[in-house]
């Protein structure tokens, strides 16, 4: 018998190799993470293909070092943490800022079906300046705010993804949610009512 399969790449060859022997661990968390990760990876890069493209690269990265990433005290923070990094070197090779704010105003503008051209414009506005304000956020809360508001995740999901307890969701949220109340005007004071 061959090591050399006609028709089947080399690279195609390893990939079979490494996957068919990764622990229903590894699968489980794929099937957990993949598509947040691409989600937001999108957001930041405002490219679906490349998003995809670095997602499965990230993937395979964590594939092949499995058992390390086990022996970490937070495997989803640190996997998270690759992720992030991932998606920064991306966007500093081709010398682009996150993309979140076009993004994700476009996203919100197309779920809606506002009533008339006035109200459309202003949500948009409103939603750039909220877009805008999220970006400046530091980067625990931004993730905290993009993984549960632009994306929808639920808090216990954003917990999980970042590799953190729920109360630090909850103390990341209420400090971001503060401070973009006074980054965009907003007068009175910001609750956070939301259960877990």
């Amino acid at each position: 018998m061959s090591d050399h399969t006609p028709g089947i790449s080399p690279h195609a060859r390893a990939v079979h190799e490494i996957t068919s022997r990764l622990p229903a661990a590894f699968w489980a968390f794929h099937d957990r993470y993949h598509r947040t990760y691409k989600d937001y990876a999108e957001l930041q890069l405002d490219d679906r293909e490349l998003a995809g493209q670095l997602v499965h690269q990230v993937m395979m990265d964590l594939a092949r070092s499995w058992t390390r990433l086990m022996r970490e005290p937070a495997p989803e923070a640190a996997a998270w943490a690759i992720l992030k990094i991932t998606i920064a070197e991306e966007l500093a090779h081709r010398g682009q800022e996150p993309a979140l704010t076009a993004v994700a105003a476009f996203r919100s503008a197309s779920r809606r079906v506002l009533e008339a051209a006035r109200t459309r414009f202003a949500a948009l506005e409103s939603s750039l300046g909220l877009y805008a304000a999220i970006a400046k956020l530091p980067e625990r809360q931004y993730d905290v705010i993009v993984l549960q508001y632009v994306l929808g995740l639920a808090p216990a999901q954003v917990a999980n993804i970042m590799g953190v307890e729920p109360p630090t969701v909850r103390s990341h949220r209420m400090v971001a949610r503060a401070r973009l109340a006074k980054e965009l005007g907003l007068s009175g004071v910001v609750r956070d009512d939301e259960e877990e």
